[in-house]
C-alpha cells in the first residue's frame, strides 16, 4: 500500500523512480518553458539574415568625357550599429537590359571607391551583398559619356592603312575630307561637307598654339582650304593624304593651316 502511494505522489509530481534513483520529467507545461528560448533563438537568426543595410553611393559626375574615368563612392550602414556593414559592393551597368559588374570592393571600415571607364551613356548603380544581410541596391542613375577628342582620334585610328580613293569617304577607302567626314560622323554624330574648304567654316575656330586632341586641321593655300586632318598630338595628324598611300599618323608640313574644334 505505501509503495503504492509513493508512486501515485510521484506521478502527481511529475517524478518517476529508475534503478532506485529519483529522475525529473518535463510536464506539458514546463516542456513548452524550457523550448521557448530554442524558438527565441532560430526566429533572432532568421531576423537577423534578413536585416537590410542602408546603402548610399555618389558619382563624382553625370556627364562624362569620352576616355575618362568614371568614380563611385559607397558606403553600406547596419541600421542595427550605425557601423559600417562588411560585404561586397559592386558597381553595374545597364548593358542590353541586364546588369553587368563593372567594379567590385569590399566594405569593412569605411566607404569605398569603385571606377570604370563606361564607352556610352549607360544607367548604373551600385550593389550590395553580405553575410546576415539581404541585399540593398541603389536607384538607377544616368551616366550620359560625351564625345571627346579622345574618342574622335580612336575611330581615326582604327582606319589606318585604309586606302586613299578620291571622292570616297569610307568606311574602307576615303579621300582627305571624307576621312575628316567619315570619322566625325561615326565617332560624334558631326555632319560635316565632303570639301576640305567647306569644313574649315564648321566648328570652333582655335589657336594653333590651342590645338588638342581630336581638333580639325585644315591646311590651306592662302585662304583656301585644300587638305583636312585630325590632330593626333605632339605636332602629328591622322589623315588620308593622296593617291598611292593610306590613312596614317603624319607629321604636319606646313605652317598654313587652321584648327577648328568639333567636340569639347
Amino acid at each position: 500500500m505505501s509503495s503504492r502511494g509513493a508512486g501515485t505522489v510521484a506521478l502527481s509530481l511529475g517524478l518517476c523512480l529508475c534503478a532506485g534513483q529519483l529522475v525529473a520529467t518535463a510536464s506539458p507545461a514546463a516542456a513548452a518553458a524550457s523550448t521557448a528560448p530554442v524558438v527565441k533563438t532560430v526566429a533572432a537568426t532568421q531576423a537577423a539574415a534578413t536585416v537590410k543595410p542602408k546603402l548610399t553611393a555618389k558619382a563624382s559626375t553625370r556627364k562624362l568625357p569620352w576616355g575618362s574615368t568614371l568614380k563611385v563612392t559607397a558606403k553600406v550602414i547596419d541600421p542595427r550599429t550605425g557601423k559600417v556593414a562588411k560585404g561586397t559592393v559592386r558597381l553595374q551597368g545597364l548593358v542590353g537590359g541586364k546588369w553587368r559588374t563593372w567594379d567590385t570592393a569590399t566594405s569593412k571600415s569605411g566607404a569605398v571607391s569603385l571606377t570604370y571607364k563606361p564607352k556610352n551613356t549607360y544607367y548604373v548603380r551600385t550593389l550590395f551583398t553580405g553575410s546576415g544581410y539581404s541585399s540593398a541596391s541603389t536607384g538607377k542613375v544616368k551616366i550620359t559619356v560625351k564625345a571627346s577628342g579622345a574618342k574622335i582620334l580612336a575611330e581615326a585610328k582604327k582606319h589606318k592603312g585604309s586606302l586613299y580613293k578620291y571622292g570616297a569617304a569610307g568606311p574602307k577607302r576615303f579621300d582627305c575630307s571624307g576621312f575628316t567626314k567619315y570619322v566625325y560622323k561615326k565617332a560624334a554624330g558631326k555632319k560635316l561637307p565632303h570639301k576640305a574648304n567647306s569644313q574649315q567654316k564648321y566648328g570652333t575656330k582655335v589657336a594653333k598654339s590651342k590645338k588638342k586632341v581630336g581638333d580639325l586641321i585644315v591646311f590651306r593655300n592662302g585662304s583656301y582650304g585644300y587638305h583636312a586632318g585630325i590632330y593626333a598630338g605632339n605636332g602629328y595628324i591622322y589623315d588620308s593624304p593622296h593617291t598611292g598611300a593610306r590613312v596614317g599618323k603624319h607629321k604636319i608640313w606646313s605652317k598654313n593651316y587652321v584648327v577648328r574644334r568639333l567636340v569639347a
